[in-house]
């Protein structure tokens, strides 16, 4: 792969996976999902947070929703398209795909996209899994069911070895797993010592030091030749969200770590780097019909 030349500034692709704070997979085990719309929802005031930085910044974005969020906060969905960015599906409950099944991942990622689609009157055509959980030997059906369902690419892969996800000898760059199935734009890794280390967001990106966030995506950009796709959700912005006692140490750490220096570093982060939606980016966006 060729390196872009001296000089030339990629656009990379920023994305916000629209969930509330108690929708993490870290809390599965600890809030019933039945005991989500009795809970205090934050989702809302977050996204506003994130939206007037991203217009501060004149930084257009793909905001991958949960079809649960739409239901309930319809005006900020809106909100999100009328702006601009990119509105796209989370799937709709937050279910594992890899646990879920074809026929349930279709009904679930097919109620998504009617919910988001009659909310902000905008074509859904990108999808991003909850928690990464697509990958060649657990889901080798879901992109071929998401050309199905009208869905254009997906984002759900991260080749990377993790506890909870992960396909590490999946492509690092964007390609289609099935024939009759979606691209597939995987989150950002940078290689090293043989292998896959993660330069896309989430945990990763409050856990580590910031310069080397930054020097591992201008790595990206500039070795590989190739735009990053960042990630990162509404309640991360958020540290003065609810604690969960009766979660595990570790998964109350992955949740918390860092939350009060997020929004500084995202805004270092809108400054360091061009960015730009998922469809613009890869060029996803569909070509007019031919008459």
């Amino acid at each position: 792969m060729n390196a872009i030349s001296p000089g030339t500034r990629l656009r990379n692709a920023m994305s916000v996976d629209v969930e509330d704070w108690f929708q993490v997979q870290a809390f599965a085990g600890t809030i019933p999902r039945d005991a989500w719309d009795g809970l205090e929802l934050r989702v809302e005031a977050n996204t506003d947070r994130i939206l007037a930085a991203f217009d501060r910044a004149g930084v257009r974005a793909t905001f991958f929703t949960l079809g649960w969020v739409a239901e309930r906060q319809p005006a900020l969905v809106r909100r999100i398209a009328d702006a601009g960015h990119e509105l796209a599906s989370h799937g709709f409950g937050h279910e594992l795909v890899s646990e879920i099944g074809e026929s349930r991942f279709r009904e679930d990622i097919r109620r998504a996209k009617r919910v988001l689609e009659d909310v902000a009157a905008v074509p859904v055509r990108g999808y991003r899994a909850p928690t990464f959980s697509i990958g060649p030997n657990l889901t080798p059906w879901a992109h071929r069911v998401l050309a199905e369902e009208g869905y254009t690419y997906s984002s759900s892969v991260f080749p990377i070895r993790h506890d909870l996800y992960g396909s590490p000898d999946s492509p690092r760059v964007p390609h289609r797993p099935d024939a009759a199935g979606v691209t597939e734009v995987p989150m950002t890794t940078v290689r090293a010592g043989g292998r896959n280390l993660p330069c896309a967001g989430g945990g990763w990106f409050r856990l580590m030091p910031y310069p080397l966030f930054r020097a591992g995506l201008r790595r990206v950009n500039a070795a590989d030749g190739q735009p990053g796709v960042f990630y990162f959700h509404p309640w991360e912005v958020d540290p003065g969200q609810p604690e969960v006692p009766g979660a595990r140490r570790l998964s109350r750490f992955r949740h918390r770590v860092g939350l009060g220096a997020m929004e500084a570093r995202l805004e270092r982060l809108l400054r360091d780097f061009s960015w730009g939606r998922m469809d613009e980016v890869f060029g996803l966006v569909p070509e007019p019909a031919r008459t």
